[in-house]
């Protein structure tokens, strides 16, 4: 064949041989950038989860700045209502206000030394404050201290409790012992 009758058979089906030679071009570069398609397929894994965790950020940052106004106003109400180790006179006038509240009688109470310091360098770290309490008064008002406590001006946990009257006076003020931790900031 020479090249005037290729040239003549490439005039008569240039479709055919358009699609042979892009044929060819397609598998030569299938070959040449086989090795490329894990590392592509893994990149476009990775780009896909980011995509999805940025997709997911956007949906969830919608009421950002609401709750972000919500956590700064429960963090002022925290701080409120937390006590401070060092002030040994504000604390105990704590319960004082609760005992004039409730009309209890606070026959023993003491601010025990925290034994678990925070952490070096944590500063804004809370710490609990132990107190021991002991009260004296009828059943309605040591009730009522309690829940005073529990729904208080700060954070309380009970640890303890020992509860006691005597049995052969029924009218005879009862006695509530309490082993009790404030939340507070260092």
């Amino acid at each position: 064949m020479t090249n005037l009758e290729l040239v003549a058979l490439l005039k008569k089906h240039p479709i055919s041989f358009g699609c042979g030679a892009l044929s060819l071009a397609f598998a030569l570069a299938l070959y040449l950038r086989d090795d490329e398609i894990p590392g592509a397929e893994a990149e476009l894994g990775l780009k896909s989860a980011d995509g999805d965790r940025i997709a997911l950020n956007i949906q969830y940052s919608a009421q950002l700045k609401e709750h972000a106004d919500a956590m700064v106003a429960s963090t002022k109400d925290i701080e409120a209502r937390l006590v401070r180790p060092t002030q040994l006179g504000t604390n105990t006038q704590y319960f004082y206000k609760l005992e004039g509240d409730t009309g209890v009688k606070i026959i023993d109470l003491r601010q025990i030394a925290a034994s678990a310091a925070p952490a070096k360098g944590a500063k804004n770290a809370y710490v609990a404050v132990p107190f021991s309490v002991s009260v004296q008064g009828t059943l309605p008002q040591i009730l009522d201290f309690l829940r005073q406590l529990e729904n208080g001006a700060h954070y309380c946990r009970v640890l303890t409790a020992s509860f006691s009257g005597t049995a052969s006076n029924r009218n005879a003020p009862l006695t509530l012992g309490l082993s009790l931790e404030l939340l507070g900031k260092s």
